[in-house]
């Protein structure tokens, strides 16, 4: 017997709430509408619908008052040493060529041990700015921005491989498929521009880091929430003009048709249909507004040269330093540079010669840097806008060979300035060696809750329902270093 000849008369392709509606009396879609309003209702009331037809990255209010309205976090890929930047130890040069001394306890990295010989850093230190802050002579120019640096000598993360570590830095977790930092606060926070992208990556031109685009993905959020790469070339975004022949009204007809179709149904419409038509507008409105955004010429030679825009090695990551206070100020959310791309001594990696790599990566890095600082700072925009450096991990007090250091999650530095951070300011500490993290140690978990809580976002209420669990950024939690604030 066939479907007309039961004298079924109901469709033969059906949704699920159309099934539940009719069966079992429509008790399994009272059900239904019961947990779907439970999810709205667990839902942070800074994303309050994430996934809701319309443009998901309308900005949306903080949990509370918020020191930062924007992020960049300058990313130096591959693991700067701690003991060559921001944490002298005089006892390492005492020590230099002698096996860890017991009572540091052992320790196994990928290429060494208690057992390999430890390594005195030819790096000078000296006090800078009125708050005396103690940085390395790699950065001369990063000297004289010291009183708004806070610097953190005793980061920790989980591992030794740059792939899992960098993951855990972006997303909080070491495996990866998670959101990023950057997508989390799209998600939270939305986007103060109608025109621009919420989230923004730089690569570096020698090359992608190991991790790939899993650092800047979106995971288990709609696809909108993702980072949008700019490339290091000019120009930085592509297809910013229309093809030939394709006009503006033309290109609006197309947009309109597109919002017309999309309305079909718009009740049953679903969370990746509705970010694919916003990421479709926003395109169309970057072709009128990007182009003015990346725009360089459109600066003074005076503030080219702050970056050491004029120089050669300081050009590329001057540009692209240079480009992101120029998205902050109009409206983008988070931007992320990597410094270092490509394989191994491209980076901070270290493992060969840690004086010819930190001094070449710091000499391309560090006018470009205090410039971005100072030009903040001079524009009114250094209080609003969070500014982050570091890497996934540091490096060994031990010699990997005979000049290098091998990858240490165990003790290592970041700074982080501006957005609500008191500058001139330096906690924690790692041993005497620079091997591990001993007084008052902070998880990049207490990192990424710092970092939330400066944009007015409570890590505990920024969530979302995945696999049955509420997912957050700090996963089982982070300790707001308050200490900097």
């Amino acid at each position: 017997m066939n479907r007309k000849q039961a004298g079924c008369l109901t469709p033969l392709t059906t949704d699920r709430r159309a099934f539940l509606a009719r069966s079992g009396l429509g008790f399994g879609s009272l059900a239904l509408a019961s947990l779907l309003d439970s999810d709205a209702l667990r839902q942070p009331r800074a994303a309050s619908s994430p996934a809701s037809v319309g443009n998901p990255l309308t900005a949306q209010p903080p949990h509370g008052e918020a020191a930062a309205k924007s992020v960049i976090f300058l990313f130096m890929t591959g693991g700067p040493s701690q003991v060559e930047t921001f944490d002298p130890k005089p006892l390492l040069g005492t020590l230099h060529g002698q096996p860890v001394p017991e009572s540091f306890g052992q320790v196994q990295t990928q290429r060494v041990n208690e057992k390999s010989l430890l390594l005195g850093s030819q790096r000078t230190f000296r006090r800078c700015g009125e708050s005396g802050l103690v940085m390395s002579d790699l950065f001369p120019h990063l000297s004289t921005c010291a009183d708004q640096l806070s610097v953190v000598r005793s980061m920790q993360a989980d591992s030794i491989v740059h792939s899992a570590a960098l993951y855990q830095m972006n997303t909080g977790r070491t495996l990866m498929g998670h959101p990023s930092l950057g997508a989390w606060l799209a998600y939270g926070l939305g986007s103060p521009s109608e025109n621009l992208p919420a989230f923004v990556v730089m690569l570096d031109p020698d090359g992608t880091l190991v991790g790939g685009p899993p650092c800047w993905g979106a995971g288990y959020f709609p696809p909108v929430y993702q980072g949008t790469l700019l490339r290091s070339g000019q120009p930085p975004i592509l297809n910013l003009k229309p093809p030939a022949g394709r006009t503006a009204a033309r290109q609006r007809d197309v947009m309109e048709l597109l919002r017309r179709l999309n309305g079909i149904n718009r009740d049953r419409q679903d969370a990746v249909l509705s970010a694919r038509a916003a990421t479709y507008e926003l395109a169309f409105r970057m072709q009128s507004h990007a182009p003015e955004a990346i725009d360089l010429s459109r600066e003074s030679t005076k503030t080219q040269a702050m970056y050491g825009i004029d120089r050669g090695p300081t050009q590329e990551f001057g540009r692209r330093c240079l480009l992101a206070r120029r998205l902050v100020e109009r409206g983008v959310r988070f931007v992320q540079l990597y410094m270092g791309g490509g394989p191994g001594n491209l980076t901070w990696d270290g493992h060969g010669d840690i004086e010819e790599n930190h001094l070449r990566m710091a000499a391309q890095s560090d006018q470009p840097i205090a410039g971005l600082l100072q030009d903040l700072k001079q524009r009114g925009l250094l209080d609003q806008t969070l500014v982050i450096w570091g890497g996934e991990f540091g490096r060994t007090p031990m010699s990997q060979g005979k000049t290098g250091r091998d990858h240490s999650p165990f003790g290592f530095s970041m700074w982080l300035a501006g957005g609500g951070v008191q500058g001139g300011r330096t906690v924690g500490a790692t041993d005497d060696i620079g091997l591990r993290a001993v007084d008052n140690p902070f998880h990049v978990r207490d990192l990424h809750a710092t970092i939330l809580h400066q944009l007015g976002l409570d890590q505990d209420l920024l969530t979302v329902l995945h696999n049955g669990r509420e997912e957050r950024l700090t996963d089982t939690g982070g300790r707001v270093i308050r200490e900097i604030l």
